[in-house]
């Protein structure tokens, strides 16, 4: 965008480029006229004609001395119309416009066509009487009147350039104001800008404080309210300060009186520091007396178990269950002990009937009975709590750094996995002896917390099917790659036993152990049998490696608690037509009568003291070895069912429960360091 021009230097072109010059007429004789004369007067024409000359010489020297002025016209002015009015000095826009009015009136004057050539021009009024016309021939007299028109526009010409002259001064002022009012009016303009920005500026300020000011009035509202507040504060701060001051009065005198007894106290203090020592030399003393009484304990513990056995035997008789048929009255009897009813049961008498036999007379022989003496015999009424209330010293026996090994044995459906994890409900009542086990060894161990004793107990659950170790504690991955167990020793020359990939986890409350079991129960093997719908095809071996330390004393002592749920014992049917799945069930009873034989053999050699036990025959026994010797405390419930259809089975597991009962292994040592 070019910069806009000024007005004033416009006005001071057009005056320039346009303004007017004024120019006399001319008087000569046109070139292409003749004049009539005579011979005589021939000599009269040629001094005129000299004359002539010198006076067009003086024209042509005048003309020749303006040669860039434009055409000239032959109109004549006077001089109100040549010479321009004075410009008023003025500031600002009314100076522009008044030098603009006086070009405006030079170019609207009436242009006058200029004269043909071959016309005369009118002679100009100049204000002085017109000669009367001079003849044709009257040269002489002709180049007199144009000297003197000469002479007068000389003295125009003159006058003119004086009058041009003040305008181009008059211009001269008129543009040198016009400068200084651009000058002027630019320095306005920045002003002019530099005001509106301190303009808008100062309303962005007056913004910015209106809303200081509301936000201001805002806040006075809400400090306002907040005084209000603190004055209410102040006022109840003033109450409480009375309040105050009244039970710092009352509490000084309390303070002098206890000061007056606090000198009687001081004595009584002394005296009970004195008691007090002698009191903690007495806690001392009688903390190693308490000591030697849980050292005593033990041996009495540990001494009343054996003069119960190393190896005791439990019978329990399931209760029948709903949908079987009621056994015949006096089946299965339960003779009182010696002192009268009031005693626990040992010994059990079983009827049973042969219809093969028969007397002389042709009538069914009397059904045979047998009878058998155990620890302790429970009959179908018996609960859990009942069950575990037997073995629950055994069971603490493993915290005073004894092996405990407690077996569930008998045939398929007697009773045994309900007897160690209890019932598929979550009713208390039915816990089996893993949890309440556990439970108790929980619970006797917080109270030896106060002696100085800490425990930790690691618990595993494996199953032994056909001959091959299981985790029923492996999850995720572990359980789908299904990695083969075998069992190790610890380290060389340990003689403790260990599971491979095999999954071992602290425990220390009972949802622990509730959430393993569960696990353990969904990973176990069980099937279809004659015998049952849902049968456990394995043995189960649940162990709890308890460790525990008196750091005070420096004593450690640890033992693993076995609770075993043997596979159910049956008899092979050598005349059953066998297809595929009754060729599976056939090797799994086979794999679990030869491990259920290796264990008779193991007791057995143990019992007679021989110098080599079969541990390695069967996979149960070589992981239960540390369990099963002169060490460990063993007990096994024989389970058995109460339907007349069962007894064969009943009395194979009876006879088979005596045999173990009648065994007898040297002392128990507890593992101690």
């Amino acid at each position: 965008m070019e910069p806009q021009r000024s007005p004033l230097l416009e006005v001071k072109g057009n005056i320039e480029l346009k303004r007017p010059l004024v120019k006399a007429p001319s008087r000569l004789p046109l070139p292409g006229s003749r004049l009539k004369r005579g011979p005589d007067q021939m000599e009269d024409a040629l001094e005129p004609k000299k004359k002539r000359t010198r006076g067009l010489g003086t024209a042509t020297k005048f003309a020749s001395s303006h040669p860039r002025a434009p055409a000239l016209t032959t109109v004549p002015q006077t001089q109100g119309q040549i010479s321009a009015p004075k410009v008023p000095k003025k500031t600002g826009p009314r100076c522009s416009t008044a030098v603009a009015t006086v070009l405006k009136n030079q170019k609207s004057g009436p242009a006058v066509p200029a004269q043909k050539p071959c016309t005369a021009a009118a002679p100009p009024k100049l204000g002085v009487k017109k000669p009367s016309k001079r003849p044709a021939w009257d040269l002489k007299g002709q180049i007199c009147d144009l000297n003197a028109e000469l002479k007068c526009c000389r003295e125009k010409t003159q006058t003119l350039d004086q009058e041009n002259q003040q305008l181009r001064s008059q211009l001269q002022e008129a543009q040198q104001q016009a400068t200084a009012l651009g000058i002027e009016r630019r320095t306005l303009e920045g002003e002019l800008a530099r005001v509106q920005a301190q303009a808008e500026q100062g309303q962005q300020e007056l913004e910015n404080l209106s809303t200081h000011v509301l936000e201001l009035e805002e806040r006075l509202g809400t400090q306002e309210g907040l005084v209000q507040e603190l004055q209410k504060e102040q006022l109840g701060f003033q109450e409480e300060r009375r309040r105050l001051a009244t039970l710092l009065e009352e509490q000084e005198r309390r303070l002098q009186a206890s000061e007056a007894a606090l000198s009687g106290s001081r004595a009584e203090v002394a005296s009970l520091r004195q008691e007090a020592a002698a009191q903690a030399a007495l806690l001392a003393e009688r903390g190693e007396r308490l000591h030697g009484l849980e050292m005593e304990r033990r041996r009495l513990h540990n001494q009343l178990q054996e003069l119960k056995g190393n190896i005791r035997v439990f019978c329990r008789v399931r209760p029948v269950l709903p949908g079987e048929p009621t056994p015949t009255p006096g089946f299965l009897l339960f003779p009182s002990g010696p002192g009268g009813p009031s005693d626990p049961p040992t010994h059990l008498s079983l009827f049973r009937s042969d219809e093969r036999r028969g007397t002389l007379s042709g009538a069914p022989a009397p059904p045979t009975r047998h009878d058998f003496s155990f620890d302790r015999i429970f009959p179908p009424g018996s609960g859990q709590d009942e069950v575990f209330e037997e073995i629950a010293m055994l069971v603490q026996s493993a915290l005073d750094g004894y092996p405990v090994c407690i077996f569930a044995y008998g045939q398929t459906g007697s009773g045994k996995t309900f007897t160690m994890e209890g019932g598929p409900g979550a009713d208390p009542q039915e816990e089996g002896l893993i949890p309440r086990a556990l439970r108790h060894l929980f619970s006797v161990a917080q109270e030896l917390s106060s002696q100085g004793w800490t425990y930790s107990f690691v618990a595993s659950y494996v199953e032994i099917y056909n001959e091959t170790v299981r985790d029923l504690l492996a999850t995720g991955t572990r359980k789908a790659q299904g990695g083969e167990c075998e069992i190790r020793r610890a380290g060389p020359g340990s003689e403790e036993l260990t599971v491979t990939n095999a999954r071992y986890v602290p425990v220390s409350c009972e949802k622990e152990v509730e959430a393993l079991l569960y696990l353990a129960r969904q990973n176990r093997a069980v099937a279809r049998t004659a015998q049952n719908e849902r049968s456990s095809r394995s043995h189960s071996v649940f162990q709890l490696q308890i460790s525990g330390e008196h750091a005070g004393r420096g004593l450690q002592c640890g033992a693993p608690l076995n609770l075993v749920d043997l596979a159910g014992s049956e008899r092979l049917d050598p005349g059953l037509a066998l297809g595929p799945e009754e060729r599976e069930r056939l090797r799994e009873t086979q794999a679990i009568n030869s491990s259920l034989s290796t264990l008779g053999l193991v007791i057995m050699a143990l019992s007679n003291k021989e110098s080599h036990v079969p541990y390695r025959n069967s996979k149960l026994t070589y992981l239960l070895q540390n369990s099963l010797g002169g060490s460990a405390k063993m007990l096994m419930f024989v389970n058995i069912s109460p339907l007349e259809e069962n007894v064969s089975e009943s009395l194979n597991s009876l006879r088979f429960a005596s045999k173990v009962n009648q065994c007898v292994i040297g002392t128990a040592q507890p593992n101690r360091k």
